[in-house]
């Protein structure tokens, strides 16, 4: 009975060591991230998605091995961005990362489980996207861009650069999430700076040459440019020359595109940081639980072609002040 035991024993412990050895030669499991934008694949648009890679590198992550990314864009059609939302919902992705509110809003509306990373937003309460910063409470965390915050700060960029600033022209997309809240912050702003402000409104980019032309038929000293979708935003810096307006945007993508100047946070650096949440989540976190965190970065960019072609000059301690200037 005793050797029957003894036997029974060691057959169970080979089989447990058998099964121990086949566990661990098991592949583990390989996260997949889905990242979604409403933008095109441009070149200001991969920049974005590179340094998102770069957060994940520094976190350890290598493509492909580790993590899997499933891109996804709806190119300018916001009309897809549904639709891609539910395929990467369908693809059962471990967590989904949006470009900005406008890809946000239809992932929230498809999941309510799948943990969701804003990489970008100007306004995520009054969107609807979390219950308070601190505490997010659902599947959405992520970071503000602080946009409209920092209406202030471009107001007084351009009183500097056109110093008999009066009319400031503000071209806005009512449609756009935190449009409106980013009035109200440059109204704020404008009041403080004794400067008169005429709000354009342009559903889409056809709308943008015709409210430019008004800005100068209205005599406005400068445009002041609200967040626009990235594929809208590429068509302002032309007209604004084309109409001899100075303007200031909201991120570096713009100027880098011909516009004349930007002040806001670092979109790349937030995409970066991005990765840190996706990491967070992966080991455990909740979003319910993770802050949404600020932006830490800033960019003044100035683009001296875009002055040249105006007929500005951008006075030396503006120019002194600049992270960055494009001759």
């Amino acid at each position: 009975m005793n050797k029957r035991k003894l036997g029974s024993f060691a057959l169970c412990a080979m089989l447990f060591a058998l099964w121990a050895i086949a566990e661990a030669q098991q592949p583990a499991k390989v996260p997949r991230i889905g990242y979604l934008t409403a933008d095109s694949r441009s070149a200001s648009a991969h920049v974005r998605a590179e340094a998102f890679r770069q957060g994940l590198r520094e976190l350890g992550y290598v493509e492909e091995k580790s993590i899997v990314i499933e891109w996804r864009s709806a190119e300018g059609k916001r009309d897809r961005l549904s639709a891609l939302a539910a395929e990467l919902v369908r693809l059962k992705v471990d967590i989904i990362v949006t470009g900005g509110p406008t890809a946000t809003r239809p992932v929230k509306e498809a999941t309510t489980t799948i943990p969701i990373v804003m990489t970008q937003d100007s306004d995520p309460v009054g969107n609807g996207f979390v219950a308070s910063l601190a505490r997010p409470g659902g599947n959405i965390t992520g970071l503000s861009n602080l946009a409209q915050e920092l209406s202030g700060k471009r107001l007084e960029l351009l009183k500097e650069i056109v110093p008999k600033l009066s009319r400031v022209a503000v071209l806005g997309m009512s449609t756009n999430p935190g449009n409106s809240q980013s009035l109200r912050e440059t109204e704020l702003a404008a009041g403080a700076f004794g400067v008169q402000i005429q709000y354009l409104d342009a559903r889409d980019s056809k709308d943008i040459e015709a409210a430019l032309r008004s800005a100068s038929k209205g005599r406005a000293d400068a445009v002041l440019v609200l967040n626009f979708p990235g594929d809208v935003s590429r068509v302002i810096p032309d007209l604004a020359v084309k109409n001899r307006l100075p303007a200031i945007y909201y991120n570096s993508t713009i100027v880098n595109n011909g516009g004349l100047m930007s002040y806001g946070a670092s979109i790349t650096d937030l995409d970066r940081r991005a990765a840190t949440y996706v990491d967070k989540i992966l080991k455990g976190a909740k979003p319910a639980h993770l802050p949404v965190e600020q932006p830490t970065k800033f960019e003044f960019i100035i683009n001296l072609k875009a002055a040249k072609q105006i007929g500005l000059t951008i006075p030396p301690n503006v120019l002194a002040r600049a992270d960055k200037v494009l001759k």
